[in-house]
């Protein structure tokens, strides 16, 4: 009985910090309507801070209970005024803008946040002390919890009930609920809504920096602990239902209890049984356990695709320049060689992405699980069956479309960002087999020593490479012109119309989605080939963010969009890499800049210089 209490103790305690850190995230999605990246950053800067403050600045203090408690509310405070610059220089300016270039800007501050930290801070990680006087444990049964874990639990609740009370019974919880249902209204009544979403950001990002700062007497901080925190949280908001902190609060407490009991019972698969939870919510519930109906937020501005320009000459240099990149992959050494492949390979994955987003508004923030399968199919092929470079590739390519087939009709059920996120449980359940499925996959040891090209020129490689790329793209630029293409776009625009137009919208969607997966498990396979070795991380999160970001940063409504973000998001990476230590910090400062200046993308400058007189960067 004792041993079910304690993973059940142990679980809320978890989930007590998961929903501080999920309530943060609800409150500025539910005012905002922003899904904020960096929340996970925020987390890591209120850690780090107050790890700082208690082991370096103030360790002659650090055995008394009230020092230690005000470096950690410190580390909260330098979390929530770094949210209210961001909210003024960064997300302010984008305000406008479609959901997901304010989430692509803020993955480029949290690139900038952890470079800073970096600097400053410098790798190791920080370890503080215990609490002063919650060192001990407390007995339950014949097992024993500690004290802290015990505080921890009950801050939860207690934050919970401080939220509920401002947002029902302050006249500032009353304009934030009415900000939520119609911000335009609440400013027509006089209400200033700029510095009510300041407050609301400062707050959001202050309980993420206090959430951090909780878990010092726990576990050491460092610069790695944003990724993952920000994706369970991203979890716990979407299982909850976006906008509501009580749908967080118990979806935060499925998740603690699903965690505890997995690390005990399927110690390999715990991961995987986070992500499958939220998947089955989804799957019964597409709004989550006390959200809104998919559907419900406003729709994106409808945008024309722009084809090259309007003159012949842009017309044509996308081509050209594709061509020269051909040429200078065929001749250059070494590195130049493998820096291009992997800019050829990602327009093909961010090009997988691009067809499915543009055509039918699917956004998707898992397609790295198709990625991946494609890869590990054609390292296992290769290494099992011995497959060519050939039959790895088709092999890619099948187990894709296989595991789209599966997905096609679930994702059909959601819409808008459930279904992002329902894409995201996917993915992190096809990374975490991957890293936990060893014997199979390696684990993180990866699949290595494939031999692709003992039997195959490299060159034949690159040549077939650069064929993909231009065949894809024309595929691409025939499928928008083709009344396939206009009916999708039609099911996009305006659902119910196409379907009294006898349009089936629904097997419509489904055909583009298994060719955007069969195109993104293929330049996984490309990917395994020209590197010889397949790791986890071709599933992982990051990789789905870097699709993403070369969509967006290219221009999601520009034929040559994928192509002029990879080119920037792997070209321009790869050089600032080689000349500058803290490069993720300057590409997350590019990022930024890109998502304000050019909201249409890479490919839009010249739209905002013609439009404003104004040289965009």
């Amino acid at each position: 009985m004792s041993f079910w209490l304690i993973q059940c103790l142990n679980g809320l305690s978890h989930a007590s910090t998961l929903f501080i850190m999920a309530a943060g995230l609800t409150l500025v999605f539910g005012v905002t309507r922003i899904v904020n990246f960096a929340h996970g950053s925020f987390y890591m800067l209120g850690a780090l801070i107050a790890g700082t403050l208690v082991t370096q600045w103030l360790p002659a203090w650090s055995e008394h209970g009230t020092t230690y408690l005000l470096a950690m509310m410190m580390g909260a405070t330098a979390a929530a005024l770094l949210g209210g610059l961001t909210k003024i220089f960064l997300l302010r300016p984008l305000r406008h803008s479609p959901p997901l270039y304010p989430l692509v800007a803020t993955f480029g501050l949290s690139l900038v946040i952890h470079d800073v930290l970096l600097w400053a801070l410098g790798p190791g990680e920080v370890f503080a002390p215990r609490f002063p006087g919650l060192k001990g444990a407390v007995q339950v049964g014949e097992d024993f919890l500690p004290q802290w874990q015990m505080v921890t639990l009950c801050l939860g609740p207690v934050v919970w009930g401080v939220l509920h009370a401002l947002l029902t019974r302050t006249k500032w919880g009353q304009r934030v609920r009415a900000a939520t249902q119609d911000r335009d209204m609440l400013d027509a009544l006089g209400v200033n809504p700029a510095s009510l979403l300041l407050s609301v950001v400062v707050l959001g990002c202050g309980l993420a920096g206090l959430a951090g700062a909780l878990q010092l007497p726990r576990e050491p901080a460092n610069l790695q602990m944003d990724l993952q925190m920000v994706v369970e949280t991203f979890v716990v908001v979407v299982m909850g239902g976006l906008g509501s902190i009580a749908g967080a609060f118990f979806a935060a407490i499925l998740i603690g209890c699903v965690h505890a009991f997995g690390i005990h019972f399927f110690p390999q698969a715990t991961l995987v049984l986070v992500f499958l939870t939220m998947a089955l919510v989804l799957a019964v519930r597409p709004q989550g356990l006390m959200g809104e109906l998919p559907g419900a937020a406003p729709r994106e501005k409808v945008m024309p695709f722009q084809l090259g320009g309007d003159n012949r000459f842009f017309k044509w240099i996308g081509w050209m320049v594709l061509a020269a990149l051909a040429m200078v992959l065929l001749s250059a050494g070494d590195y130049t060689q493998s820096v291009l492949e992997d800019v050829l390979i990602m327009m093909l994955f961010g090009l997988s992405l691009h067809w499915m987003m543009a055509l039918s508004g699917w956004v998707s923030f898992g397609h790295a699980a198709y990625f991946g399968l494609g890869a590990y199919a054609a390292a296992l092929s290769h290494l099992h069956w011995h497959f060519n470079a050939l039959g790895a590739g088709l092999a890619g390519v099948a187990a894709a479309i296989l595991a789209a087939l599966c997905m096609g009709k679930l994702l059909q059920r959601s819409a808008g960002v459930y279904l992002a996120m329902l894409s995201l449980a996917f993915a992190q359940m096809v990374w975490a087999s991957a890293s936990q499925w060893v014997s199979f996959t390696g684990g993180d040891n990866g699949l290595i020593g494939l031999q692709f090209f003992k039997e195959m020129p490299r060159w034949i490689f690159q040549v077939m490479l650069i064929l993909l790329c231009f065949v894809s793209l024309f595929g691409f630029s025939r499928l928008i012109r083709s009344s396939f293409g206009a009916a999708l776009q039609a099911g996009r625009d305006a659902p119910q119309r196409a379907q009294a137009s006898a349009l089936d919208v629904a097997n419509l969607n489904q055909r583009v989605f298994l060719m955007s997966a069969g195109l993104a498990g293929l330049s996984g396979a490309l990917w395994a080939i020209s590197k010889g070795a397949v790791f986890p991380s071709v599933a992982s999160v990051s990789n789905s963010v870097d699709a993403l970001q070369v969509v967006l940063l290219g221009g999601v409504h520009q034929l040559w969009g994928a192509f002029a973000g990879s080119l920037f998001l792997v070209g321009v990476g790869s050089e600032i890499g080689r000349h500058f230590e803290y490069w993720r910090g300057g590409l997350g400062l590019l990022i930024m800049l890109l998502m304000v200046f050019a909201p249409d993308g890479i490919l839009g400058l010249r739209k905002f210089e013609k439009h404003t007189g104004i040289r965009a960067l």
